[in-house]
């Protein structure tokens, strides 16, 4: 097979852009927590870098992407295992490198959105553990079942369920598991009583606003393509994140009489998240839906939290979990027709809306059952083992000082 230059190019840029979403997680992460853990906190964003950059090319790849073994659970081929048997390997016109790279970086981002939840009380050992048990426990089966050819989602119905970038594979399923790690662990000392402001707003904007860049290459770069498919999913992203954003500025007026920056950002996740799974197949005005009521549903769940006391540090669950656990419903009903006539031809009768929801439906039910109970076993055993909760004396001094023995901003008054 001859290489396709435009659409490897494409595909080259879609896996820088992904890679950008990484510091610009740790910005937003790192601007949102208090000034002692700042360090700390953007740590647990930059070594899944290293961590699952590693694992990737060792196992992941193989386990999400080779071919079924034990019974459709989980992938396995020979050739991926350190990627050995690819050197010459073309998929769709693009070197296989470019792919397993491209997948990578969905597979790093993950377990580091996870990290928002268990902000500002986890010992750095056990956060390594953790995101090694539940790469492996967690995203490597859910990504074969939903994305490999042969996985038993990716067949459900005639299309299967949807999911183009990884609403359910990456936002649910961290979504879910920032819940359940964030509840295992209990509060932060202080927590609700004590004030912990972010230490620098600034960042968590500039953090947001590489995020929605990368975004692009997240959602149109998944359509392996550089042609329509592709100006589809980037064109619903743009439009999705940008009525996340008024929307959510309307609520905040309404409220409160003001328009704040983190809830600006808010806005940028809820309508970034929403429309991951759906670019493929909605239309703008459908983008346009899912942003304004990802905005709606997100803001209401942050309230929900609030009064049901869970410490989900950086909101984690309301945001990831919440917002993109509606837009894989939701899009549902909001399915271009010419996608619903050519799942019909598939088919070979009409395949209508209510279809496609309960084939969603099912994907969902087996992310957060997935995500829910091995996540609990992780955090027990994490736990048990080498230690997963800081002290309360080395958490009231910042996981700077007793993790990383750094500061970050200089000679600066850490209290």
């Amino acid at each position: 097979m001859q290489i396709d230059s435009g659409t490897t190019a494409w595909m080259l840029i879609s896996t820088g852009l992904v890679l950008l979403m990484i510091p610009g997680l740790a910005m937003f992460y790192g601007g949102l927590v208090r000034t002692k853990n700042v360090i700390g906190t953007m740590m647990h964003s930059f070594v899944t870098l290293a961590v699952i950059g590693v694992l990737w090319v060792a196992v992941g790849y193989s386990l999400a992407f080779g071919p079924n073994v034990a019974g459709g659970l989980i992938g396995w081929n020979w050739d991926y295992f350190f990627l050995k048997g690819i050197d010459e390997s073309i998929v769709n016109g693009v070197p296989e490198y470019v792919i397993a790279m491209f997948q990578g970086k969905f597979a790093i981002i993950t377990p580091a959105l996870i990290s928002g939840a268990i902000a500002e009380r986890v010992t750095f050992r056990g956060y390594l553990i953790f995101i090694t048990l539940w790469f492996i426990s967690v995203y490597c089966p859910l990504a074969h079942w939903i994305w490999a050819t042969d996985g038993w989602l990716y067949l459900s119905g005639p299309k299967g369920v949807i999911d183009l970038a990884g609403g359910l594979v990456i936002h649910v399923s961290a979504g879910t598991s920032a819940l359940v790690a964030a509840i295992f662990l209990g509060k932060r000392y202080g927590f609700p009583h004590n004030t912990m402001n972010p230490n620098n707003l600034v960042m968590t904007l500039m953090g947001a606003g590489l995020l929605w860049v990368g975004w692009f290459g997240f959602n149109a770069g998944s359509t392996v393509s550089s042609g329509m498919d592709a100006a589809r999913a980037l064109t619903m992203t743009q439009v999705s994140a940008s009525a996340g954003v008024l929307m959510w500025m309307l609520i905040e007026y309404i409220k409160f009489k003001k328009f704040t920056s983190l809830g600006f950002v808010s806005g940028i996740l809820a309508g970034l998240v929403v429309i991951t799974p759906a670019a493929g197949v909605v239309q703008p005005i459908g983008a346009i839906i899912l942003g304004c009521l990802s905005s709606l549903i997100c803001f209401y769940a942050l309230e929900l939290k609030n009064k049901l006391g869970y410490d989900d540090s950086l909101d984690c669950f309301g945001i990831h979990g919440v917002g993109s656990g509606f837009g894989v419903l939701a899009l549902s009903f909001l399915i271009r027709d010419s996608w619903l006539k050519d799942a019909s031809k598939i088919n070979g009768s009409n395949w209508s809306n209510t279809d496609q929801f309960l084939i969603q439906l099912k994907g969902m039910g087996t992310t957060i059952l997935l995500a829910g109970v091995a996540t609990y076993i992780i955090c027990l055993l994490v736990e048990k083992t080498v230690g997963f909760r800081l002290t309360k004396s080395e958490e009231l001094a910042g996981l700077d000082h007793t993790e990383h023995s750094e500061t970050g901003y200089g000679l600066i008054n850490l209290n």
